[in-house]
């Protein structure tokens, strides 16, 4: 296996985690900002009201993207290992 090989692993992996994991990130970073802004025009300090919100739309999410993000991590894992015996010899 050459270096060269295990560095374009490293970056597909690398990748594919942003990939997976964005439709998450952006749902919670919607929903906090959408709360904060309530927050902010009601004036209500309460810390822990995003939470319940935030949990939803990852939830959501979840339900929503998770066939795709699924399917992006068996294609990745089937090409890993199908890799692995001209890697090997």
């Amino acid at each position: 296996m050459t270096p060269e090989s295990v560095m374009t692993l490293g970056q597909k992996a690398m990748e594919i985690t942003l990939l997976v994991s964005a439709p998450l990130l952006l749902a919670a970073l919607a929903t906090g900002l959408l709360v904060s802004i309530f927050q902010a025009a009601t004036q209500i300090n309460e810390m822990t009201l995003s939470f319940i919100p935030k949990l939803v739309a990852l939830f959501a999410t979840l339900v929503l993207a998770g066939p795709w993000m699924l399917s992006v991590m068996t294609d990745y894992m089937r090409e890993v290992l199908e890799g692995i015996p001209t890697a090997v010899g």
